[in-house]
């Protein structure tokens, strides 16, 4: 079976302006185009340069540096999000990504919540987590809820496990909540990628890929991205794969070994 592709135009494609990411991405062959931020765009340039070029938005992150975990910022987090969904709809994009933590430049965990225990914690995003649902619904937007490495990219981020995630969107049982299943952050957390896709898989709305260590495209690094997308398969996974990774040379020569899958 052959996953619909989406680039993530901030790391990929980095050469060209980034209105041109989008058609350069079309004319790769990928079916879909994703970002991080929304707030550092012009969504109506963005929205005709996506329908010029006749691809798809995948999605971008809701929350910018607002957190899930800490109860005193519930309302402004959820705040935002609507704001987050507006911007979805305007540009037609399918979803929005959002972290238990706030990140900051380079994704960088803005507080790492000392202060608070891990039940508060866990809790308040619970608690925030359900409202999120209500308003997906009601939307029509999936929210995917992404837990990121702690060893190299985003250290001191709460949410670190397939299984703390699936769990709660389990719970939660809202089809329009689901998880980011990140393969390159979960190698470097957990491990045991195909163990966990069997078990989780049921509740992956949007996978991400690059190669660990290095974040780079596929044949870079351990990953065996050929046993990664049979085991999806096998789970019945029908969303879209996202290649979020910095190419190890240039975005041509990551794109050759992309479009192998």
């Amino acid at each position: 079976m052959k996953f619909q592709k989406s680039a993530c135009i901030e790391p990929m494609y980095s050469e060209l302006p980034f209105l041109d990411r989008i058609q350069a991405a079309k004319d790769d062959g990928f079916d879909f185009v994703e970002f991080w931020g929304w707030t550092d765009k012009d969504l109506d340039a963005v929205k005709a340069a996506a329908e010029k070029a006749g691809i798809g938005i995948s999605g971008f992150n809701g929350d910018a540096e607002l957190s899930l975990i800490d109860p005193s910022q519930r309302e402004a987090y959820l705040a935002f999000l609507r704001r987050s969904v507006a911007a979805a709809q305007k540009v037609g994009a399918r979803s929005v990504t959002i972290h238990s933590n706030g990140l900051g430049e380079g994704g960088v965990v803005i507080d790492h919540y000392d202060g608070l225990s891990d039940t508060v914690k866990l809790c308040a995003m619970f608690d925030t987590l359900k409202a999120c649902a209500e308003i997906a619904q009601e939307s029509g937007i999936l929210m995917n809820l992404e837990p990121l490495n702690i060893t190299t990219d985003h250290v001191g981020n709460f949410l670190t496990t397939t299984r703390m995630a699936a769990e709660m969107t389990r719970l939660i049982g809202c089809p329009k909540l689901k998880v980011l299943y990140d393969a390159y952050h979960m190698q470097l957390n957990e491990g045991s990628l195909c163990d966990n896709i069997r078990a989780y898989g049921d509740q992956f709305g949007h996978i991400h890929v690059a190669d660990a260590p290095g974040r780079h495209e596929p044949g870079t690094g351990e990953i065996n991205y050929a046993n990664v997308f049979a085991c999806l398969e096998e789970t019945g996974y029908q969303g879209l794969v996202g290649f979020e990774l910095i190419p190890s040379t240039t975005t041509a020569e990551a794109v050759k070994a992309i479009m192998k899958f």
